[in-house]
């Protein structure tokens, strides 16, 4: 391991990367995207083909429900090991990789891949550690990504980590050292996502970034920084991924019971890969996430919010203003004095308790004309959720801990990360 950064939870890994492919059949959205819109990943299917791609190697959302899941997860790792074998990826070590995406603005988004630590990682509320979850965790999902990923020999990265970094010292000087570094790939994304161009860091450009991110993980800076005695540090959040990185903490996890504690640094499945990304990038945008109720009765669960929240009425006014959409129109309900900080707190506590006793499926959709539209159908339910602040975060959950579930998404669907990088997990 790269000895510049030892002691950090971040540092640089052997990189997996496609040799001589299609790049833009080979890169897919991440898989927890278009879940309510199966025909997306129908056209994905009919573009790649059988070319070689990462589509072979992950198994969307949707599809964890299916029928031949167990056959689906089969055919992934099968896949992953013909790769290998047949020579699709070339290998860089110790390798961290500088990425510009540009996002269907037009506006480019830029990141650093590498690999985290995942004992600095806890996704549970009040968690003290380096890297924490920003969004409450849905225990539920984690078995069937760990069921995919447990014996997987490659894993692929959907994560994006934030660091909360205004004065842009560790990925932003990246941009002026391009000319310096060895360019990987450049090319346009499918399904007119945009474009991505990744340079791999060289030792100077390293040392940079590993003293950029000592300087922010300084305890007194931090405490100074957000107040508070003895503030543990959080130096990274969660962004996106979160499911996907708490899969890989519980894989890790079970290996480690087999194993004495000597061996735990050894293991490949003690790191996972992420997108390190800047809170501050102005092409961060946080989008809200919108709930989408399926098979309900939308008035009979309007009326039973209404009675949840005593005092709520029909209308827009002080308070927690709750939008929604569906088959009969679309209207408000405003939800006085609230206790939570957030009107998707609101919102959430009430689902999570209404669907323990009635029947109906919950989605979260990105983009508010999707979810409008699904919400419109008969028998949905659309709420219609507001932004969040992006400079609310580190310090909410800094003080506060975990925000709810599907609080927030950094950008539409289409501006996710993409597959592209892969790392040996086994």
């Amino acid at each position: 391991m790269t000895h510049r950064f030892d002691g950090l939870p971040f540092r640089p890994a052997d990189i997996l990367l496609p040799a001589g492919c299609d790049m833009t059949k080979w890169s897919v959205v991440a898989c927890d995207q278009y879940t309510s819109q199966p025909e997306y990943w129908a056209r994905v299917e009919r573009f790649v083909g059988s070319a070689p791609s990462t589509l072979h190697m992950i198994l969307p959302e949707s599809s964890l429900d299916g029928p031949n899941v167990e056959t689906d997860i089969m055919d992934v790792t099968n896949t992953m090991s013909r790769y290998l074998r047949e020579g699709v990826f070339q290998e860089r070590p110790d390798a961290l990789v500088y990425v510009e995406r540009t996002l269907s603005s037009g506006q480019v988004r830029r990141g650093l891949v590498g690999m985290v630590d995942l004992e600095d990682y806890d996704y549970e509320a009040g968690s003290a550690a380096r890297i924490r979850a920003t969004e409450g965790t849905v225990l539920s999902r984690i078995p069937p990504r760990v069921a995919v990923r447990k014996n997987a020999p490659v894993e692929l990265s959907h994560v994006m980590m934030l660091t909360d970094d205004p004065e842009g010292t560790v990925i932003a000087p990246l941009a002026g050292a391009r000319g310096h570094m060895e360019p990987l790939y450049d090319f346009d994304l499918m399904e007119g996502a945009g474009h991505v161009r990744g340079w791999l860091l060289g030792e100077g450009e390293q040392e940079q970034v590993a003293a950029a991110l000592r300087a922010l993980a300084d305890p007194e800076a931090f405490r100074a920084r957000y107040g508070g005695e003895d503030l543990p540090v959080m130096l990274f959040a969660v962004g996106d991924g979160n499911h996907s990185l708490a899969a890989a903490k519980a894989c890790y996890e079970r290996q480690k019971e087999r194993l004495p504690r000597e061996s735990w640094g050894a293991l490949p499945a003690r790191y996972a890969l992420v997108e390190l990304v800047d809170l501050h990038d102005p092409s961060l945008v946080f989008e809200p996430i919108h709930r989408v109720l399926f098979g309900v009765d939308p008035e009979a669960l309007l009326r039973d919010l209404k009675e949840a929240y005593p005092g709520s009425y029909e209308g827009t006014g002080e308070g927690h203003v709750l939008r929604y959409v569906h088959a009969g129109g679309a209207g408000a309900i405003t939800v006085p004095k609230p206790s939570a900080r957030l009107p998707v707190a609101t919102l959430q506590t009430f689902l999570d308790r209404w669907l323990t006793i009635y029947r109906g499926r919950i989605d979260y959709i990105h983009g508010e004309e999707v979810a409008a539209a699904l919400g419109a159908q008969p028998g949905d339910l659309a709420f219609l959720l507001p932004a969040m602040g992006k400079e609310e975060l580190f310090p909410t959950v800094i003080h506060d801990g975990v925000l709810p579930r599907k609080t927030f998404s950094m950008g539409e669907a289409q501006d996710k990360r993409f597959y592209l990088e892969g790392r040996k997990i086994r």
